[in-house]
């Protein structure tokens, strides 16, 4: 049997697979760091214990002792600790030190963690104790959410600060416990989503930050040393290439002001020699600022023509410059969560049929959700028994799109855009309020449009969003009896407000609001008591198995968290089709050969010229039309398109002849080069109205 080697200290020995800091044999890296040994110095130690020791500093380079920290100068903080008294278990060694001077509370790290010491990652990584320690508190005016779980485990959550319990400092929303927030920031990864990452990265900045495992990896921050250096204008005028960049002049590489992921030479962008600010057209376009920016589509200018910069907006965003832009973030957001969520689909297991007849997809799809082998989680595969014509790649998208259309008559009530749940005393006792709920869930998830049906007082009853938001009236949309509550609320004498009351004294037996009054002023109390008996305290039970069902794939628990993100998700119709935004959703990609490129972009230009006449109703075809024939949906999923839509080019022998092509599977439509913008419309215009007629038969 192989014996340890044994190190005596002093009075003291302890194992060469102790940490020589805190003692302890533990390999807990999320608790205590990486367990780094040094066997040809006879050293171990904790990095978490190493990193928050007050004596010791990274005097050495990264790849000198362990990460800069200098072997002698470890031992020398052993021998200095070694004389230290730990304040929670009353041995030598302790390491770590209150930050405040006048505090000499002194402990082992893993100690300190047990009594609520604060370790703070950033320079000059300070400790506190329990008593000296930095808190959270509650803003006084703004309202703060009650939540239902933690919001990286999901776990319950008390919403009481506490050492173990943080929320996040910049929305007062989102809390966490602290050990998630640890290991969050001890195994992240790039590849974590953009609303998780940023949201962590708010409270570790501020609390509790360390390196994550992938940024001590070797050239980690590579990527970020790189400059773009491509000019990406629809025709480069550089003879030395798009990469090319002189370092002053026409020729220079501009790169875009807001993103600097695009650049364009000042020639091809139609810039004077001597300009400096550029953006890019989606940013252009994500500003609301696309007639003031320089853009790389802009038209040349006559000669001795200077551009005007007196008309150039502010490029910084405030809500009350940016409504537009604060909508686009919010649909970014949002999609970027399904996203997240639509990874637990699995293609790895068989795809759950579902067969319409007719038009008969309400039918379909509650035989599906009552399937015993249902699976939320497998992808669809969708067929129409009474139509050939549709691709089979867009099956689902068509299926999806029918399918939220349809559910707006099931459970719901109230105008086109503005429904509420209503009272079915069958749907309750079939269940059909979880049925449509996960159905919902299901569509946003496998790629369905935005629902945009949902009332305002509908989304805040479920997600709290606005908060402290009153119900009025108007919010119980136009039923039978609003007209009775509205007599009501106007009444301007008691004696009007009696006969009111009296002609509607049926409903409100049933709603307990049948009370006598003695002044005018009473009948605001009693309107709000109508208004929330009418639009949540009968409805309990619905909106319970409402809100069970969309859980589906963990839909409503992310909505909760980010209510802002997703209210014009479910509350607003999407935004209307046009030239501007139909051009920017697709990416093009234009061939390797010099040659081509010239052709190639004349046919963007086609392209968009098109685009703008189908706008302004001068073509066959609509902007829709377009959509459907490129990518089988008619708007833009709330998931996103996945892949993006792309655009290329097909150079055919016969240019006249040549029709364009689509790949809704991926998202791609072949646009074919041909001599003139009259081919391009008549051919594409041909080419999509045929789809539209198959589709229709």
């Amino acid at each position: 049997m192989k014996m340890k080697r044994r190190i005596r200290s002093s009075e003291q020995e302890y194992s060469i697979d102790c940490c020589a800091l805190c003692k302890l044999n533990e390999n807990c890296p999320d608790k205590y760091g990486e367990k780094i040994t040094l066997k040809s110095h006879e050293l171990t130690v904790h990095y978490f214990c190493l990193l928050m020791s007050s004596g010791v500093y990274q005097r050495g380079e990264e790849n000198e002792g362990i990460y800069g920290f200098l072997v002698d100068d470890i031992k020398q903080e052993v021998s200095r600790s070694y004389r230290l008294k730990c304040a929670v278990c009353k041995k030598n060694g302790a390491s770590v030190g209150c930050y405040i001077k006048s505090c000499r509370k002194m402990v082992h790290f893993p100690c300190g963690k047990q009594h609520q010491f604060i370790f703070q990652f950033t320079d000059p990584f300070p400790s506190y104790c329990k008593d000296h320690s930095p808190t959270q508190s509650l803003p006084v005016s703004s309202c703060v959410s009650e939540p239902l779980s933690c919001s990286v485990c999901l776990d319950p959550i008390e919403a009481v600060l506490s050492y173990s319990v943080l929320k996040c400092p910049a929305c007062h929303c989102s809390w966490f416990h602290r050990d998630c927030v640890q290991n969050q920031a001890h195994s992240a990864s790039p590849s974590r989503t953009l609303f998780i990452t940023v949201l962590i990265s708010i409270v570790l900045v501020l609390w509790h930050y360390e390196d994550a495992a992938w940024e001590l990896e070797e050239n980690a921050y590579g990527e970020l040393l790189q400059v773009y250096q491509h000019c990406d204008a629809n025709k480069c005028l550089s003879r030395s290439g798009r990469t090319n960049s002189s370092r002053t002049g026409w020729f220079q590489i501009l790169r875009c002001m807001l993103c600097g992921s695009r650049g364009t030479h000042r020639k091809c962008a139609s810039l004077n020699a001597f300009e400096t600010d550029w953006a890019c057209e989606d940013c252009a376009a994500a500003v609301d600022a696309t007639a003031s920016l320089p853009r790389h589509t802009d038209s040349p200018q006559p000669a001795g023509q200077r551009r005007s910069r007196s008309s150039k907006r502010s490029l910084i965003l405030t809500p009350r410059q940016s409504p537009i832009v604060c909508k686009r973030y919010c649909t970014l957001l949002s999609s970027i969560i399904l996203q997240e969520l639509a990874s637990q689909i699995s293609q790895h297991h068989p795809s759950m049929p579902v067969v319409v007849s007719g038009n008969k997809v309400l039918e379909a799809a509650m035989e599906l959700v009552k399937r015993s082998d249902f699976k939320p989680s497998h992808a669809l595969a969708v067929r129409f028994t009474s139509s050939k014509h549709i691709p089979s790649s867009g099956n689902t998208r068509h299926f999806l799109s029918l399918l939220v259309q349809q559910l707006q008559n099931t459970i719901f009530e109230g105008p086109d855009g503005a429904k509420n749940l209503t009272l079915d005393a069958q749907a309750l006792r079939e269940d059909v309020y979880f049925d449509v709920g996960c159905l919902l869930s299901l569509s946003l998830i496998h790629g369905g449009p935005p629902l945009g049906f949902f009332s305002r007082a509908l989304y805040q009853h479920l997600f709290n969003f606005p908060r402290d938001t009153p119900l009025t009236v108007e919010d119980m949309g136009n039923t039978g009896f609003t007209d009775k509550v509205k007599k009501i609320q106007e009444s301007r004498s008691l004696e009007e407000l009696r006969e009111a009351m009296q002609s509607a004294s049926e409903y409100l037996e049933v709603a307990g609001c049948m009370r006598p009054v003695d002044s005018l002023s009473d009948k605001d109390t009693l309107v709000e008591d109508i208004v929330s008996f009418h639009l949540i305290t009968r409805l309990q039970l619905p909106f319970q198995r409402f809100c069970e069902g969309l859980k589906t794939l963990g839909v409503f628990d992310q909505v909760q968290m980010f209510p802002g993100a997703f209210v014009s998700l479910f509350c607003s119709s999407p935004d209307k089709l046009t030239a501007e935004t139909m051009s920017a959703l697709f990416t093009v990609k234009f061939s390797e050969q010099e040659e081509t490129t010239g052709k190639e972009s004349a046919v963007v230009t086609f392209w968009r010229h098109y685009l703008v006449e189908c706008e302004v109703g001068r073509c066959a075809t609509s902007l829709e039309d377009v959509l459907i024939y490129a990518t089988s949906a008619d708007v833009v999923p709330a998931i996103g398109f996945s892949p993006n839509p792309t655009l290329s080019f097909l150079n055919p022998l016969d240019p006249a002849g040549a029709f364009p092509k689509s790949q809704p599977s991926s998202n791609h439509l072949v646009l074919p080069v041909v001599p003139s913008y009259q081919v391009f419309k008549k051919n594409m215009e041909y080419a999509v109205c045929q789809l539209t007629v198959m589709q229709a038969i």
